[in-house]
C-alpha cells in the first residue's frame, strides 16, 4: 500500500470547453480564455494554451530548484540568469505526447558548470520528477 502524500501546497483550477474554453484557479488569481493553435487546426485566437501553461510552470519551476541546487553547491547564480521551457506537442501513435527543451542562460558561468547545475536541478525539480520517463526532455545552456 503507498503511504499518503502530506502536500505542501496544492493548487487547483477548472477547466470547461476543453481546448478552446476557459480554466481558472479556484482561488480566482488566474481566469484564462483558450484558444487553439493553427498548428494543431486551430482559430489561433487570443487566448492562451495547455502546452503554454506547462512551458510557465516548468520554466518557473525548474529556475526556483536551480537556485535551490545552486545554494546546495555554493555556486552562485548570475544575476539575469533564466530558463526558457520549450514545450512541444507531437503525435505518438493515435495519442499524443509532450516534449520538452529547458534552455538556461548564465551569463559569466562556465558552460561545464552551468550544464551540470542543469542535468543536477532535473533530479530535483517537480516537473521533472513527474515528467521523468514519460516526457522527452532536453537540457541546453545557451
Amino acid at each position: 500500500m503507498m503511504p499518503l502524500m502530506s502536500n505542501l501546497y496544492t493548487a487547483e483550477a477548472v477547466a470547461t470547453g476543453g481546448r478552446a474554453g476557459k480554466t481558472r484557479s479556484t482561488d480566482g488569481r488566474m481566469d484564462l480564455d483558450l484558444s487553439v493553435p493553427a498548428a494543431i487546426g486551430g482559430d489561433d485566437g487570443p487566448g492562451t494554451n495547455p502546452e503554454q501553461l506547462f512551458a510557465l510552470g516548468y520554466a518557473a519551476c525548474f529556475q526556483g530548484a536551480l537556485a535551490v541546487v545552486a545554494r546546495r553547491q555554493k555556486i552562485e547564480i548570475p544575476e539575469g540568469s533564466t530558463v526558457t521551457a520549450r514545450v512541444g506537442l507531437e503525435r505518438a501513435g493515435l495519442a499524443f505526447a509532450l516534449n520538452v527543451e529547458l534552455v538556461g542562460s548564465f551569463p559569466g558561468l562556465e558552460r561545464e558548470q552551468a550544464q551540470a547545475l542543469m542535468d543536477a536541478t532535473y533530479n530535483v525539480c517537480p516537473y521533472s520528477v513527474a515528467t521523468k520517463g514519460n516526457v522527452e526532455t532536453t537540457l541546453t545552456v545557451a
